[in-house]
């Protein structure tokens, strides 16, 4: 063991449909055998995991019996000691979700998708679950002929209330965190970035029972900062729980590990989630590479985690440095949170200001000594 073999108290979750991912994908076969759920538990218990998490389908991925599936799941649990933080619902395979779910233009359908989201919210509160994920994949349109997109986010909107006004009925301690993603598989898809679903949030009868559960991979499609998405949640007090993983810029869902893809933004987002306040999950939403069989989907799993606390330690070198902190002195980081007007000072108090803007304007912020120390941190060069 060293310093980066991961623990319980870490935190780190991970998806059933994560390590137990058949590598099927839109130009290719499996090139894997189903999981069983079951050994899922107990490998990712072994290799230092605090929790799994899971759609309700995926507990009969080798046990079509669904009630003997989650006794199994059950009793695997048990043995294991670890966690169910969070649970979701599969509302984009089967076919009958082909136009959604929530929003699919068949009334029938989003009555069906209702009952399904319902019947596992009931076991994800036996599992003791506090976080129900909403990604709705499926909700969107590839041609803006086909979809009322008002009328969408009405339905959309009448969905969530009467999901949390059940989970309020039945005094189920759970809340609801929306996914963002802009298209994949839909060409594009309601509610695509953690701005719109913040907006939409406030909209809702319970806003204080919905949250977001942002995805590395999803924002960086958008061509958004993942980080500045994360920040406005937390200052929004919404974020409730998130997805890590890998992705190289705005192109296909690509569920990479975590910091394969944009290590700098993977280092500074672990720096925001260390020291911004967020004491959830650290749950990782990513695919074991399609080449690797199935011993190597536990490297994979292993990786994530040790890449994060990697990025951790590397942030705790970067804000302990004394030179960093000279740096974000001399960038005057820390003043931002200091009000622009004191306490007791009016907008009177800004015309007796003695402010020279050319003075200001000729000094430099020293942002690139900044940058560079923190790289320099990240690459292991320093501390």
């Amino acid at each position: 063991m060293d310093a980066f073999t991961p623990a319980p108290e870490d935190r780190f979750t991970f998806g059933l449909w994560t390590v137990g991912w058949q590598a099927r994908d839109p130009f290719g076969d499996a090139t894997r055998p189903p999981l069983d759920p079951v050994e899922s538990v107990h490998r990712l218990a072994g290799l230092g995991a605090y929790g799994v998490t899971f759609h309700d389908d995926d507990l009969t991925a080798v046990q079509p019996d669904r009630g003997r599936a989650i006794e199994d799941f059950r009793k695997a649990l048990a043995e294991t000691g670890l966690k169910v933080p969070m649970a979701t619902t599969n509302l984009f395979t089967h076919p009958v979700f082909k136009d959604g779910a929530f929003t699919s233009n068949d009334r029938d359908v989003r009555r069906h998708a209702i009952r399904k989201v319902i019947r596992n919210l009931d076991l994800a509160a036996e599992l003791g679950a506090t976080t129900y994920v909403c990604w709705g994949g499926r909700e969107g349109a590839e041609s803006d002929a086909a979809k009322d997109v008002r009328a969408a986010l009405a339905r959309y909107k009448e969905a969530m209330d009467l999901l949390c006004g059940y989970v309020v009925e039945r005094g189920y301690d759970i809340r609801f965190a929306i996914e963002p993603k802009p298209n994949e598989p839909r060409g594009d898809i309601l509610l695509p970035t953690i701005g719109h679903a913040l907006a939409f949030i406030g909209e809702l009868e319970h806003p204080e029972r919905v949250g977001l559960n942002p995805e590395v991979g999803h924002e960086q499609m958008a061509g958004l900062n993942m980080v500045h998405g994360v920040a406005q949640a937390l200052w929004h007090g919404k974020l409730f729980h998130i997805d890590l993983n890998g992705q190289h810029g705005p192109r296909y869902d690509q569920d990479l590990i975590f910091g394969h893809g944009d290590v700098q933004s993977a280092f500074f987002l672990v720096d925001l989630l260390e020291s911004g306040g967020y004491d959830g999950p650290r749950h990782f939403d990513y695919k074991p590479p399609r080449t690797e069989d199935a011993a190597d989907v536990w490297e994979s799993a292993a990786a994530n985690m040790r890449m994060y606390l990697i990025l951790k330690e590397r942030s705790r070198a970067y804000r302990a440095d004394p030179e960093v902190q000279a740096a974000l002195a001399d960038a005057r980081v820390g003043e931002l949170a200091r009000p622009t007007l004191a306490p007791g000072e009016t907008l009177a108090d800004l015309a007796r200001d003695d402010f020279d803007p050319d003075a200001a304007a000729a000094r430099g912020y020293h942002f690139t000594r900044l940058s560079r120390l923190a790289m320099e941190h990240l690459l292991g060069v320093r501390g």
